[in-house]
């Protein structure tokens, strides 16, 4: 149920509120802590424990076997969809950043999880034909350079399986979405790509989560 205040946008979200549902829902373990505590020259731009749980989750509702993930940063996403897919699951993921990629392999490898996922090293522009091979894919998770959504959201529609998951984080582009610059008309073209192809919905988490089923 709503009521009148949160229909008008009121949320009642508190940080003690959102903590405690994290300790009780998505309290991390040793492995997705050290995944989660970025070195001091790394900007700590990856989802919350509750958004990578949510990407977990929806892979497993989804019986995700092979994903592609654009933007790696140091794998915390990465373990957590990797940790949803099957012991023959595959996830290939695509960081810009030398460094940060190398701290992503640690980051898995020290998980476990080194033979299930790819990280490869580059603009997700260029390297995501070199995957279209693999494919066709369960899912695409998108959270990298937003100019580019628009891009992403094609190829993710060109590369998903009937019944695939497409997800792209940062939906309300840090309130800039109606902006009329390069990066709001890609995401806002993001949101009607999806749209256009899917059954969709754009999640209300802090920035926006957009959740798209390719028909």
């Amino acid at each position: 149920m709503a009521d009148s205040d949160s229909r008008a946008g009121e949320r009642y979200a508190t940080r003690p509120i959102l903590d405690w549902c994290i300790d009780v829902h998505a309290a991390h373990d040793d492995a997705l802590a050290r995944a989660f505590a970025t070195p001091a020259d790394v900007p700590a731009i990856m989802v919350g424990p509750s958004e990578g749980q949510l990407l977990a989750l929806l892979c497993r509702l989804a019986r995700v076997h092979r994903a592609v993930e654009i933007g790696t940063l140091v794998g915390y996403s990465a373990l957590h969809i990797a940790r949803a897919l099957p012991p023959d699951g595959h996830l290939w993921s695509i960081e810009f950043e030398p460094r940060h990629a190398a701290l992503a392999r640690a980051n898995l490898a020290a998980a476990g999880l080194g033979g299930k996922v790819s990280v490869l090293e580059g603009a997700g522009v260029d390297v995501l034909p070199s995957l279209e091979a693999h494919g066709p894919f369960d899912a695409v998770f998108i959270d990298a350079d937003k100019v580019s959504y628009a891009h992403y959201g094609r190829w993710a529609m060109a590369n998903l399986r009937p019944g695939g998951v497409v997800l792209g984080d940062n939906a309300y582009l840090f309130g800039e979405l109606l902006d009329d610059s390069p990066r709001g008309r890609a995401m806002r073209e993001f949101h009607q790509i999806v749209a256009a192809s899917c059954d969709s919905v754009c999640i209300p988490t802090p920035d926006g989560l957009v959740l798209g089923i390719k028909r």
